[in-house]
């Protein structure tokens, strides 16, 4: 619990320390249609869809826990990006908006593998 509480306060931190105005990745077709959403939105959503699948049990909790570790992954890149030189460039962007939609994918790919927890 101790640990979830800590990385919700990096988050919170990391999301006040960071530009609003960097975007990354297009929304979702199925939301929008094409859409540009920043960064900031997207990990929130990231964070949001793993700890709904948390909650609702359709993620058990190695499965979580490894969503997490990949999300944080994604996290420090971005961090360590806008700490280069020139910031975050079109480039990194990309990579990051690649990762993104990877991550994106696997947190799809776990919530609908029927391993949920079990009762």
């Amino acid at each position: 619990m101790k640990k979830i509480a800590i990385l919700i306060a990096s988050l919170g931190f990391a999301a006040t320390a960071l530009p609003v105005a960097a975007t990354a990745a297009p929304y979702p077709q199925a939301h929008g249609q094409g859409q540009w959403q920043n960064i900031n939105q997207r990990q929130a959503n990231l964070y949001n869809r793993i700890d709904q699948g948390i909650r609702s049990g359709a993620l058990n909790r190695v499965e979580a826990s490894r969503l997490k570790a990949q999300f944080r992954q994604l996290t420090n890149l971005e961090a360590q990006y806008r700490r280069s030189r020139p910031g975050l460039t079109i480039a990194e962007r990309r990579d990051l908006d690649r990762r993104f939609d990877a991550l994106s994918q696997r947190i799809k790919i776990q919530k609908h593998d029927r391993q949920g927890r079990r009762y």
